[in-house]
């Protein structure tokens, strides 16, 4: 069987995973990257031992040996280019966020529709086992009626002010920098393992860290704090913590913490359902187990073993029981369900069902914002835009 080409435009940090990734997989040919330049596209190449580079996206677009494309670009660029590739017919798996503004997201699901092509966002955190198996049991009652969703997604990686990326810059990573990077993840996280959607927020946002030292020349995505080169300061007008109430359209109540400000929180994503019968918790950091509480009985704690496992998540965990399988392994899933749906021709009904579209990047996008109009607000609640109100508006269907 000819193997699908993939080409990748951005070849920073995630650039790499996305390669693996798809190296793991076996059957799809890593054709070749763009980047800024030819020569900075050179580099990369020769870095993650990829053959071809190209001077542009376009240039990579035009080549017909390429059938889908990964949009790893800084977020000001995600619509320019995951656009150009849909248009080009290709299939796309973009990075999150889907875009820099709602406007722009709507805009790329509409397209991504319209097109009729697999279109994917890497909310990767979907692909690990014990996610999919809380979402199962979720599904099949065993909580029973959810009544609280709450957790929190810390890291560190800010503390120092001498650490800056161009994440916080909003002409290139938006209004939001803490709940667009990682409260997103969170976000989705929820909503796809309950089942449920997020339909107000009331939130409180703070920068802990108002000025910065940036360094003179361009950030890359995570810099560090120990060089020596010249320096600027910068005020910064985005977020490093937030925490926010939820309210869900089942009737669940939830609170969820950002912050990437926080010493010695590394990746700390936490997620905790509770319903009337029963509570389950996962934490990244700890991957392989999920705890499950009760009122009545002992609390016990599932293991990642596939023989226990819920069909339905099954699939996802790849090593007998007491190997554990991390970050890296989730995103392989991910990575490995949108080559599935791509194989079956992108079509709505050929889907993976954990697999997360341009759709739920639009929708995404529109829980973020509720919670900046909320801060900005003065800390008061805001409703989630309907997903499809505005079509209505007009008249159209949904």
């Amino acid at each position: 069987m000819k193997k699908l080409g993939m080409g990748l435009v951005g070849p920073g940090f995630i650039a790499a995973h996305h390669l693996d990734a798809v190296r793991r997989l076996g059957h799809v040919e890593v054709v070749g990257i763009a980047g800024s330049s030819l020569e900075s596209a050179r580099k990369r190449a020769r870095e993650l031992g990829v053959a071809h580079a190209y001077p542009g996206y376009r240039e990579l677009l035009a080549d017909p040996a390429i059938q889908v494309v990964h949009n790893t670009t800084p977020n000001h660029l995600h619509r320019e280019v995951s656009l150009a590739a849909l248009r080009a017919g290709k299939h796309v798996i973009s990075d999150k966020p889907l875009a820099s503004t709602t406007q722009e997201a709507r805009e790329l699901y509409e397209a991504a529709r319209d097109a009729g092509v697999a279109h994917v966002v890497t909310f990767n955190y979907r692909g690990y086992p014990l996610v999919q198996q809380a979402r199962a049991m979720i599904a099949k009652g065993k909580l029973g009626p959810t009544v609280f969703v709450h957790g929190c997604y810390l890291q560190d990686w800010l503390t120092d002010e001498r650490a800056y990326s161009w994440r916080l810059d909003p002409k290139r990573g938006g209004a939001s920098s803490a709940l667009g990077d990682i409260g997103s993840h969170w976000c989705d996280l929820a909503e796809h393992v309950t089942g449920a959607r997020i339909v107000a927020v009331l939130a409180d946002l703070h920068t802990a860290v108002p000025t910065r030292e940036a360094p003179a020349a361009s950030a890359k995505a995570f810099a560090g704090t120990g060089d020596k080169t010249a320096r600027r300061k910068v005020k910064i007008t985005s977020e490093d913590l937030a925490s926010v109430l939820l309210r869900f359209d089942n009737g669940a109540r939830g609170c969820v913490t950002v912050g990437q400000v926080l010493p010695g929180h590394k990746n700390d994503l936490r997620l905790e359902v509770s319903g009337r019968l029963a509570s389950l918790a996962w934490r990244q950091e700890q991957p392989n187990d999920l705890w499950i509480g009760h009122h009545a009985k002992a609390n016990t704690v599932l293991t990642r073993d596939p023989a226990l496992l819920d069909p339905a998540a099954r699939g996802y965990a790849h090593l007998p029981a007491g190997h554990p399988e991390a970050w890296a392994d989730a995103f392989r899933n991910l990575i490995a369900d949108a080559y599935a749906w791509i194989g079956r021709g992108g079509t709505p009904d050929t889907r993976p069902t954990a697999l997360p579209t341009f759709a739920d990047g639009y929708r995404n996008s529109l829980v973020i914002d509720a919670m900046l109009k909320s801060h900005a607000a003065g800390g008061a609640w805001q409703p989630v835009d309907d997903f499809l109100e505005p079509r209505r508006a007009k008249g159209k269907r949904g």
